[in-house]
């Protein structure tokens, strides 16, 4: 079963900080509810006079990537989410230990070289 993470971003582009946000196993669509469900609650206001003073700004980055904007009387704050599957963990047997396939591994490539379907996933940014 897959597994995957939310992470998040808080800051400005010079001081941003990422971490782990929550680790999750399920499939690609489980994932989705939860990068979403995590992107609803935050900094949501909860009574009912703030509700209605609070403005949140929700910005699709990519299927997997939101970028999240509070604003409120003498607060804001901001976050960016996204959604990332784990490909490479060097303890783990059922993956592997480099995001590198096997070829460009034992030296047969160099990093200006490579290609997108050289990465684990066969994928591209």
């Amino acid at each position: 079963m897959p597994r995957w993470a939310i992470v998040i971003a808080h800051g400005d582009a010079e001081s941003s900080s990422y971490h782990i946000h929550k680790e999750l196993e399920g499939t690609e669509g489980e994932a989705l509810a939860a990068l979403l469900s995590t992107v609803e609650a935050f900094q949501k206001a909860s009574r009912e006079k703030s509700i209605k003073r609070q403005r949140r700004q929700v910005f699709r980055v990519s299927e997997r990537s939101y970028f999240v904007r509070v604003m409120h009387p003498g607060y804001s704050g901001q976050a960016h989410f996204t959604l990332a599957e784990l490909v490479a963990d060097t303890h783990d047997d059922d993956l592997p230990d480099t995001v590198m396939r096997k070829g460009c591994r034992s030296g047969e490539g160099t990093p200006s070289d490579l290609q997108p379907s050289d990465l684990c996933g066969g994928g591209g940014i």
